[in-house]
């Protein structure tokens, strides 16, 4: 099958990340993955749409690609694969807005001409962080509810701001989704879970975030 999406952006990064880059080596190392990773996922699709069995697509932002792991496949969807036994096709992108998911991701899906067995969404953080995009939450989490096929697994936003309560109760209000809840007490903590931009995850970061998105998929070791 001919598969041309791309796992980038296409964005220019955004002036705080410009500037973070150039103060700091580790948002650097860090943003050095981009590219990289996103090459990784996008052959990785492609032997997944070639292969057989259940078929997870997985939507969202620059956790799902695993940035700030020390390997594409070590951010929690590589590290939940092997529990699901799926071939995965990851629409994330890095820099990832809701406005992505509903634009591109889920066209793209639907484009796929193949109906997935799972579909799980991880979105909304750069949002949250992003003060020209952080006002239409609301509204932009209302047209990803409409977007999303019934059944799909939603990561809630556990930032506590009033824009991440809306986010998250559209989402449950809906009642077509279920909820990996990102809320739970176990990811409270991160120390000693942060890449060295201290705002992605590492590998042990990331591993926590593959138990929460387990047990909502019901992936259970």
């Amino acid at each position: 099958m001919t598969f041309d999406y791309s796992n980038l952006s296409g964005r220019e990064p955004g002036l705080f990340l410009r500037t973070a880059s150039a103060l700091s080596r580790g948002v650097r190392d860090v943003q050095a993955q981009v590219n990289p990773y996103a090459q990784w996922w996008q052959d990785q699709n492609r032997r997944a749409l070639d292969g057989e069995g259940p078929l997870w697509v997985a939507l969202g932002d620059s956790m799902t690609q695993g940035i700030g792991a020390s390997a594409p496949d070590r951010g929690w969807v590589g590290q939940l694969m092997p529990r699901l036994r799926h071939r995965v096709v990851n629409l994330s992108v890095s820099g990832g807005l809701i406005r992505d998911v509903v634009d591109r991701q889920v066209p793209a899906l639907l484009g796929l001409g193949v109906r997935p067995d799972l579909v799980t969404v991880m979105i909304g953080s750069n949002d949250l962080f992003n003060r020209r995009q952080r006002h239409l939450v609301e509204q932009h989490v209302t047209e990803l509810v409409d977007a999303l096929p019934d059944g799909t697994v939603v990561a809630t936003l556990p930032q506590p701001r009033a824009a991440a309560q809306a986010f998250n109760e559209a989402i449950a209000s809906a009642g077509r989704f279920r909820l990996a809840e990102f809320r739970d007490p176990r990811l409270r903590s991160w120390s000693g879970r942060l890449a060295a931009d201290r705002f992605h995850p590492n590998d042990r970061g990331y591993a926590g975030m593959a138990t929460i998105m387990g047990e909502a998929v019901g992936a259970v070791d």
